[in-house]
């Protein structure tokens, strides 16, 4: 009898271990990129027939698999660039699984046809969302809503900073590139211009600078300000807040330069001690406000090292807006006005 029973208890424990190994292995099935041919590419996006949006490298459609799960899927352009932006999202998004950053789910690379397929988010882009003219009629944001927003596109942010193997920084944070689910749950998207390098390097080198006007940390613009790093990123998220605050965007080509710009502004009532009282409805509305305020004060310091960490922001977020105080000396120089004047900028080479 016994010895029946420790053969029983050996093969139980085996089969547990093999489906333990099974379930491994179809998640990481399930995780691990798919690489698709052009002609499936074809197929999932019914040949092309919903376009979702178009950005700097390509147009994105509307796609669906074979077990009716939605994708979107981003065409890159045939004739632009070396492949650069392709290899960026594939190598970076391919490590990556955050609840807060978008998921690939897979990529074609037929010839000169390239293709990055990633999870459908049904409520699109931030910035639809919080800039007046592109409100959606259906979706109204509460305060509280747009402080959970703000503290998942932070989350998302210390994962790529310090959560995997390597650091990711991303380089292009902006509304436009903070994906929303159904849920309204924010999602970093676009890696083409991420650079991937070890946790312990604490700057990078560039050749030029990278990334979208009015998001871009000075010492991205020129080296005469610092080195790029995690800080960086950190510069085009306080951007970001003040923007959410503020429902408009902090740059704009044609708009006069004698004005003040929004950080200034900001800054100057709220170190009067006067409150910013921005669509307010709500008795916390004024709190969240003046948090998100004085934490996106705190992330665009022109030195990089009087910026938090991304880590600390989320602290910041989490805490007691008493315990925020108004960054002083605060320096207005705007990076608008320095280096290209194109919208976009395009994806440069780098020497370490």
């Amino acid at each position: 009898m016994m010895a029946f029973y420790e053969c029983y208890s050996s093969s139980k424990i085996e089969r547990e271990n093999q489906a333990r190994v099974e379930k491994f292995l179809e998640d990481y099935r399930a995780r691990r990129p798919t690489r698709y041919t052009y002609a499936d590419i074809k197929k999932i996006t019914n040949l092309f027939q919903e376009i979702l949006g178009e950005g700097a490298y390509g147009i994105v459609y509307k796609g669906t698999l074979s077990n009716e799960i939605h994708v979107a899927v981003k065409v890159l352009n045939d004739s632009e660039g070396n492949g650069e932006e392709f290899i960026n999202e594939v190598a970076a998004m391919g490590k990556i699984h955050h609840v807060n950053v978008v998921r690939l789910v897979g990529f074609c690379a037929d010839g000169v046809r390239r293709a990055l397929v990633f999870e459908y988010l049904p409520n699109q882009s931030l910035d639809k969302l919080i800039f007046p003219k592109s409100f959606k009629d259906n979706i109204t944001l509460t305060w509280k809503k747009l402080h959970d927003i703000a503290m998942g596109i932070a989350k998302g942010l210390e994962y790529l900073h310090q959560g995997c193997d390597q650091q990711i920084l991303h380089f292009d944070i902006k509304p436009q590139n903070i994906l929303l689910d159904h849920n309204l749950n924010p999602k970093i998207s676009d890696f083409g211009l991420a650079k991937l390098c070890s946790k312990e390097k604490s700057v990078v080198t560039m050749t030029e600078a990278r990334g979208t006007m009015g998001y871009i940390a000075p010492e991205v613009i020129s080296s005469n300000f610092g080195k790029a790093s995690h800080k960086s990123d950190v510069y085009s998220f306080g951007m970001l807040l003040l923007e959410m605050v503020g429902g408009r965007k902090n740059f704009d080509a044609k708009a006069d330069t004698s004005q003040m710009n929004f950080p200034e502004w900001i800054h100057q009532r709220l170190n009067q001690g006067e409150e910013l009282k921005i669509r307010i409805e709500e008795d916390d509305d004024v709190i969240i406000v003046r948090k998100l305020a004085v934490i996106g004060l705190w992330c665009i310091q022109w030195n990089a090292t009087d910026r938090p960490s991304i880590k600390v922001v989320t602290q910041m977020l989490e805490g007691d807006v008493s315990n925020l105080t108004v960054p002083s000396p605060f320096t207005t120089r705007n990076t608008t006005h320095v280096g290209p004047s194109t919208q976009e900028l395009t994806v440069i080479s780098e020497q370490e």
